[in-house]
């Protein structure tokens, strides 16, 4: 009778035989169920399925009406499901000969309940004489086949994952449809539970609820065991009218309006189609530790975004303050219209590709997460970009006023030839040079907040790459250059005078580092 019962009322199928025996379609549990039956021997081979009431989270149970010589009977309902939903019902059950006998409800539900604490879903199995003619559980008095339990093993992996997450400022709920002796169970082993101010709440209470008391409990729930569909999206709005950002997973039919509204939806692999198509990302190996990689890996290009945007923003602010300075000190611009398109090409596509490929570090996982009117410049990103930019404005006024300057320092080091129409040929071209190669050494500035501005560098080989890329173009251009790039060649001591200002912006940033870190500390 089990093996008819899980057989024939189920979606999931069997393939194959012996060896080659396999188990496809349905969901994990009907997966489950039908692999513990799938070698059983079919004593009733020519039963056939006429009505059949699919699962769903809301019924809780899903029933068949097969006709054929069962037990005498032309036809029997087979129903499977939660066994607060069946056992009512159940007045009988098959004894060890297969026939009808009367049973102690009471002494199988404590049965039940000591095994859902303990961690393992429990579903009954039950027959009806009475077949069925709409979606609605048949009438009258049913027979118990048996209740089976199925424990969901924790991953150990998840439960690192779930500590990660925790400590990046992530709450996480478990909304599930096992009742909560079962899902308590599941979230102690998972670390979901671990104070005495965690909440857990069960669908029914949680309809009992106004949103408002939704909205104070919000910050404390970890678990809604016996959960509907229309639960998930009830948490999702809630959260969000709380300015919170929302992540939500499921994997049926009924869950896609959530995964829609959530700020990100996370479907899994093995769901339905239609949850994958509404959600924003499919785990593929239905790991939470999969959810925490994700917000690693996102917050990792959150930060790489705002490293390019310091980059950038502190040589075009200072760019722009030398086009507008000098020429009020009736100097002519130091960068030609050429030399302006090759510092945007290293400014915008190649440092975007060099700094965009920082690896992911697991640090970011302790930061806590943004708000959603959160500046994406930061408090030491403006710090930085403050530092940077009057440096390098510094410097570049120290090489461009030495023009006029004719007891300058600068002249020690740069050839002072002009050219027939007054330009100075060499130190327009040492400046060209300067602020390329500053530029270079302001990008190890700003991949790290840390003092040593090496760190993890060797994870990201296109930054070496490219970086040297961009030096080795610029040596070549200075001497290949021409009228062109307004480039006339170098020799050693204007090299050594250009590679020793470029790389002064390190120091100086090392030093706003360590004050910020210090008062960061205090």
């Amino acid at each position: 009778m089990l093996a008819l019962a899980l057989k024939h009322n189920t979606n999931a199928v069997i393939t194959g035989s012996g060896d080659t025996l396999k188990v496809v379609g349905g969901n994990p549990t009907e997966r489950a169920v039908l692999q513990f039956v799938a070698h059983a021997e079919d004593k009733y081979p020519n039963v056939k399925a006429v009505y059949s009431v699919p699962f769903n989270s809301t019924n809780k149970y899903s029933a068949t009406t097969v006709e054929g010589n069962i037990n005498t009977a032309k036809s029997i309902t087979l129903i499977k499901g939660a066994p607060e939903k069946l056992i009512q019902n159940c007045k009988y059950y098959y004894d060890e000969k297969g026939n009808k006998a009367e049973f102690d409800s009471k002494v199988l539900n404590e049965k039940i309940d000591e095994l859902a604490n303990r961690a393992i879903r429990v579903l009954a199995i039950a027959t009806s004489d009475t077949a069925l003619t709409s979606d609605s559980l048949p009438e009258g008095d049913w027979t118990l086949i048996g209740v089976i339990g199925i424990r969901d093993e924790v991953r150990p992996e998840s439960v690192t994952a779930i500590a990660d997450v925790h400590d990046a400022g992530v709450q996480v709920v478990m909304i599930t449809g096992d009742r909560k002796e079962t899902a308590v169970a599941i979230a102690k082993d998972a670390g979901l539970l671990t104070s005495d101010d965690d909440v857990v709440l069960t669908s029914s209470e949680l309809a009992k609820m106004s949103d408002e008391e939704v909205k104070e409990k919000i910050p404390h729930i970890r678990v809604i065991a016996r959960a509907l569909p229309t639960d998930k999206s009830r948490l999702v709005r809630l959260s969000q009218e709380l300015n919170l950002v929302v992540g939500m997973t499921g994997d049926g039919v009924n869950d896609s309006p959530a995964l829609k509204k959530a700020d990100v939806g996370f479907a899994m692999g093995g769901g339905t189609e239609v949850a994958k198509e509404a959600s924003d990302i499919v785990i593929l190996d239905d790991n939470f530790n999969s959810i925490a990689k994700a917000i690693l890996y996102g917050r990792t290009i959150f930060n790489n975004i705002r490293k390019f945007i310091t980059f950038q923003l502190s040589i075009n602010i200072s760019a722009v303050l030398i086009s507008f300075i000098m020429p009020l000190l009736d100097l002519s611009n130091p960068l030609t219209i050429t030399q302006i398109l090759w510092v945007n090409l290293v400014m915008d596509t190649l440092a975007a590709l060099a700094l965009g490929g920082e690896p992911a570090l697991k640090r970011y996982m302790k930061e806590q997460p943004k708000r959603r009117d959160e500046s994406i410049v930061s408090k030491s990103m403006k710090s930085q970009l403050t530092v940077s930019t009057i440096w390098i404005f510094l410097c570049s006024f120290f090489v461009l006023i030495s023009q006029t300057w004719t007891a300058s320092p600068v002249w020690n080091f740069v050839r002072n030839t002009q050219s027939e129409k007054g330009e100075w040929l060499y130190l327009m071209t040492a400046y060209f040079a300067f602020f390329i190669f500053i530029s270079v050494f302001n990008s190890l500035n700003v991949r790290t907040e840390k003092l040593n501005v090496f760190e993890h560098i060797t994870e990201n080989l296109n930054y070496f790459r490219i970086m040297g890329l961009i030096v080795v173009i610029q040596v070549v251009m200075t001497y290949i250059g021409g009228e062109i790039f307004n480039c006339h060649g170098m020799n050693i001591m204007e090299w050594l005078f250009v590679i020793v200002l470029s790389v002064s912006i390190v120091p100086v940033d090392l030093i706003r580092k360590a004050i910020t870190n210090a008062v960061k500390k205090k």
